[in-house]
């Protein structure tokens, strides 16, 4: 029996390069080897304001990226959170065991409460660790593909599952997180310190995936880069010891930026650089736009090739596909709780 994993996308902001490489990219992989789910968390997307209109929009838009880039409604479940109502079911029976500081501690509650006030910030804010908890829980998960970012929130998974068990009986499995290191942490063209992130204020943060070539170009032609101009990739800080010479400071910036050639192009970093010894960063951000051009071109091509009613028809599939699993684990829950069924 293959093992189960269950991840998904919030339906806001514009869905990224880093998305692609950190994920999507990641689950068209994991689907022959893993019993796939994966969700377009739409009650997660509404922690923070929406747009109604906006928000049915971009379900599909998401929808149809996980289709365009290979992620197979006859090997995985594709559906949409909300069409599956035991997710909020079981968050709340959670949030009965889930601890005030346990969330307070939460850095993406802290990050987001802060652009706004945490006098703003909603409940749902500060609760959704409780529902990805529901989410990954309610389907007997295994094992959990995330970006780095996201390893509090599958160790506060852990902790629920755990104290649920210990107080209830062995009733959820405890999950394991899947991190692919090369592509977990695609940084911002803007700042390398940062994630490239799809609620970025500049749009010079990140390259999304219906971005034209113009934008394309324009965002890459702007993008940072380090001191000096040797194509190397290296963020090492600088070093002074007894033992060796001093090391120069790295080039975090130019180093993101051939992560996202390497993972585009198949080829490796060592490769790269050898391809511009002598050569300067103008040469290798034209060769590097032609790089993401060429990749998103033919991936724009097949989302614009998919129907609407196509998509909608996959995603109804797809809860039905998956409610009967959620289901018969809610019922179990809610046995061990005491309630009457």
């Amino acid at each position: 029996m293959k093992q189960r994993i269950f991840s998904g996308i919030q339906p806001s902001g514009n869905l990224h390069l880093g998305n692609y490489l950190g994920a999507i990219q990641n689950w068209v992989k994991l689907q022959d080897e893993f019993e796939s789910i994966f969700c377009v968390v739409d009650l997660h997307a509404i922690t923070v304001p929406q747009d109604p209109a906006e928000l049915r929009r971009k379900t599909i838009e998401i929808a149809k990226i996980y289709l365009a880039s290979g992620i197979d409604p006859k090997k995985s479940s594709i559906f949409v959170q909300s069409h599956v109502a035991e997710h909020s079911e079981l968050a709340w029976i959670l949030n009965t065991i889930a601890k005030m500081p346990e969330l307070e501690k939460m850095t993406q509650f802290k990050d987001k409460s802060q652009k706004e006030g945490k006098e703003s910030a909603s409940v749902g804010l500060f609760d959704y660790p409780v529902l990805m908890a529901a989410d990954i829980l309610l389907y007997n998960t295994e094992v959990v593909p995330v970006g780095e970012d996201q390893l509090q929130h599958i160790e506060i998974t852990r902790t629920l599952a755990n104290r649920f068990n210990k107080k209830f009986g062995d009733t959820f499995i405890i999950p394991e997180h899947f991190v692919k290191k090369e592509g977990m942490r695609i940084m911002g063209l803007d700042d390398a310190s940062k994630k490239m992130s799809k609620s970025a204020k500049s749009e010079y943060n990140y390259i999304a995936l219906t971005d034209s070539e113009e934008i394309i170009r324009k965002k890459i032609k702007k993008a940072v880069t380090d001191s000096g101009s040797e194509i190397v990739y290296r963020d090492d800080p600088p070093r002074v010891d007894d033992a060796s010479p001093r090391v120069e400071a790295g080039k975090p910036a130019l180093k993101n930026l051939i992560n996202i050639y390497s993972l585009l192009s198949n080829k490796s970093t060592g490769d790269i650089e050898k391809m511009y010894v002598g050569r300067g960063y103008g040469d290798f951000k034209n060769d590097l736009a032609d790089v993401v051009v060429n990749f998103l071109q033919p991936l724009q091509a097949k989302i614009e090739a998919i129907s609407d009613d196509e998509v909608l028809q996959i995603l109804k599939d797809g809860a039905d596909k998956v409610r009967p699993i959620a289901q018969q684990k809610l019922t179990e829950v809610k046995k061990r709780v005491g309630f009457v069924i």
